[in-house]
């Protein structure tokens, strides 16, 4: 089977990074996305020399390059996300648009989730581009553990969204990263939890000195 080819918008950031290096390893086709096409290849270029990868498999470009990806992955800044995807949306018609975009806020407390008025990040990526096939996963991941691309990732990536077929193909994008297990969570609308949830994880990151994820007990196959 093909497997279908990545564009993460905002791939110079951290977990864009770092999911664009897990799936290409995969095998999967990624193209790392930006603003700035040449600081995008920059950064794919650094991670093709750390980890072995060639060109054919990962690659930066502009941000609408990617954008025509099979996949595409939003990984931009909550603050960039409607600039961002505003031009891009009729590209996005029909496609799997997986939005792990938090909207979070940093006080002398620690992290601590900022209300949507769409409901969630993944939600207002729908209200933007009303045609793609939005879902939402990789929320809990810690960016800096996928960009080592060394080791099973032992987590459970939660997933989100209206369309099955969407869900289906996030699922195994997930489970292509060894360690990983895909949870299917629920419709679109339980996504605000689960991105305000990442504010515990990172708190909890801080505190233990780790990076941890999530991990859902007593399932026996979380992809039933």
């Amino acid at each position: 089977m093909t497997r279908p080819s990545i564009g993460v918008l905002g791939g110079t950031g951290p977990l864009g990074r770092g999911l664009g290096l897990r799936l290409a390893q995969a095998g999967h086709v990624v193209v790392l996305g930006s603003r700035d096409a040449q600081r995008a290849e920059t950064k794919a270029k650094e991670l093709r020399a750390e980890h072995g990868l060639g060109e054919a498999l990962l690659r930066g470009a502009a941000n609408d390059e990617a954008a025509g990806a099979d996949v595409v992955v939003v990984a931009v800044p909550f603050d960039g996300l409607e600039a961002t995807l505003e031009p891009l949306a009729p590209v996005l018609a029909g496609k799997v648009v997986i939005s792990c975009v938090n909207r979070l806020g940093f006080d002398k407390l620690g992290p601590h989730p900022i209300p949507v008025a769409a409901g969630s990040a993944a939600e207002l990526v729908a209200a933007i581009a009303p045609q793609g096939r939005v879902v939402g996963a990789f929320h809990h991941v810690p960016a800096g553990r996928m960009r080592r691309g060394q080791g099973a990732v032992e987590m459970d990536v939660l997933i989100t969204g209206d369309d099955d077929a969407a869900c289906a193909t996030t699922r195994d994008l997930v489970e292509a990263i060894p360690g990983m297990r895909a949870v299917l969570a629920g419709p679109l609308r339980l996504t605000r939890p689960l991105e305000e949830l990442t504010a515990v994880v990172i708190e909890v990151n801080r505190r233990y000195g780790v990076a941890a994820g999530v991990r859902i007990a007593g399932l026996p196959d979380a992809t039933d």
